[in-house]
């Protein structure tokens, strides 16, 4: 998670470590090098700078120009390591930064984000506050490093929104908490509702979940599964029965047997049909839920924060779950999804196991980044 973002600021920033690991690699090579393998390289070396001088007798010009070119690769190839922070650092310190200085400098951030699935508007917005922060300004040598850095973490928070407390929400609630799941087949919904059932179960705070997706072969069944392993109940009804209708019924049984959490499972809706999405505004209407959470893939990029956007457009959301986080290298719609539908992250999904569902904070955010 998060490794595109961190090796890139490890690049930039530079790791004085690797320097040294190389150093005592080469010396071990050397104390294994026998008397008779120098003596043979040494004569080698000699011979090939012999033929070398001859052909830049031969051939001066094009010896001159191959120079020349190699310089020039070797200046390409400092620029690309130095990057961002290397472009920046040399800018802000010895001159006033400028806008269109700033532009070339962050091109390299921009195309670093953008390929690892972080939203074009995130990477605005990014951009926006690293501005605000950065051009204009004229700092010690000394200074300028931390400044950078301080610059790229704040822009990175405020792209990201903490969420609250959900256990914290659910104590502190009157009756019973409804929490309504939806996205689209696959992505781990029902998967995530045991899990936070199982999280609900250990902090003593009793619930119920709604096999309301009643239309998925075996999606009842899956439910019944993870109730029976977790020891909680689950209300359903035959399948093709009215999903609204099995949401109240769970309510209802929560409310007779003192739970304090209704946990709703829906079928699967493709974002792009609009009758999938007016059948979910019937289980709106007739729940009413206190939570409406979006369950969707972390490893499915830019088409995760879309399906997110559109499910908030047609039902609203209140909160997202990203399932499959732990195998998500880029991890940019975890930087993505809250800025473009303005909604916290609750949890990732991080593991096959009912434990493997981590609380999303900004704090944790950073630290994967390697900026804490």
């Amino acid at each position: 998670m998060f490794d595109f973002l961190k090796k890139k600021i490890n690049s930039w920033v530079g790791k004085p470590e690797a320097k040294e690991k190389k150093t005592k690699k080469s010396k071990t090579k050397k104390e294994k090098t026998t008397k008779k393998e120098k003596t043979t390289k040494k004569s080698k070396k000699i011979e090939e700078k012999k033929e070398i001088e001859v052909l830049k007798e031969q051939t001066v010009p094009s010896l001159v120009m191959e120079q020349k070119l190699d310089e020039e690769i070797e200046e390409i190839k400092e620029e690309q390591k130095t990057g961002f922070f290397g472009k920046i650092f040399n800018k802000i310190t010895s001159s006033k930064l400028s806008e269109e200085d700033f532009d070339e400098a962050f091109m390299d951030l921009e195309i670093t984000l953008l390929e690892n699935n972080v939203a074009l508007s995130a990477v605005d917005s990014i951009k926006s506050k690293l501005v605000e922060h950065l051009v204009g300004q004229q700092l010690k040598k000394s200074d300028a490093k931390k400044k950078i850095l301080d610059s790229l973490k704040e822009a990175i928070l405020a792209i990201l929104t903490e969420p609250p407390n959900l256990l914290e929400q659910i104590k502190n609630s009157p009756g019973v908490y409804t929490i309504l799941f939806f996205g689209i087949n696959g992505t781990g919904k029902t998967t995530s509702i045991a899990k936070l059932a199982s999280l609900l179960k250990k902090n003593k705070i009793s619930c119920v979940m709604a096999a309301a997706d009643t239309f998925r072969a075996a999606s009842i069944e899956q439910l019944k599964i993870h109730g029976e392993r977790l020891n909680i109940p689950v209300v359903s009804q035959e399948y093709g029965s009215d999903p609204a209708a099995v949401a109240y019924d769970a309510q209802k049984y929560a409310e007779k047997h003192a739970c304090k959490v209704v946990l709703i499972d829906t079928a699967g809706r493709m974002y792009t049909k609009d009758n999938l999405l007016k059948e979910m505004e019937k289980v709106v209407r007739v729940s009413k839920p206190d939570l409406k959470i979006f369950v969707g893939e972390s490893i499915t990029g830019n088409d995760a924060i879309d399906q997110a956007k559109t499910f908030n457009e047609a039902i609203g959301i209140d909160g997202i779950i990203l399932s499959k986080a732990d195998i998500d290298e880029k991890a940019g719609t975890i930087l993505s999804v809250s800025h473009v539908t303005g909604k916290p992250i609750y949890f990732l999904g991080t593991g096959q196991e009912y434990s493997d569902l981590t609380p999303f904070t900004k704090k944790e955010v950073l630290k994967n980044i390697g900026l804490d």
